[in-house]
């Protein structure tokens, strides 16, 4: 059995600043038609559509954010279940 290594501390620093970058900010908002609306702390106002919920909207928001910060300090050549390109970006 090998010794497993901790999180390195880049992994671990974006991931905890993509927790504070993507909070929401205020009160959601009913609008006409059944809509929903809650802004985050990054400026992108969160909505709920005809198929998925203001909560689900939020819980895919922080993560995809936190996937691309992430993504932004993950060592080259590790291996990935989405392509990157050489910025190491998800496509």
């Amino acid at each position: 059995m090998t010794e497993h290594a901790p999180v390195s501390a880049a992994m671990h620093r974006a991931k905890a600043d993509a927790r504070a970058s993507h909070v929401t900010v205020g009160l959601a908002r009913n609008l006409p038609g059944d809509r929903e609306e809650i802004d985050c702390s990054c400026g992108m106002t969160l909505t709920n559509g005809p198929q998925w919920s203001l909560d689900e909207h939020i819980r895919l928001h922080r993560a995809e954010a936190r996937y691309l910060a992430l993504s932004q300090v993950a060592p080259a050549g590790m291996p990935r279940i989405i392509p990157v390109d050489p910025g190491r970006l998800p496509r």
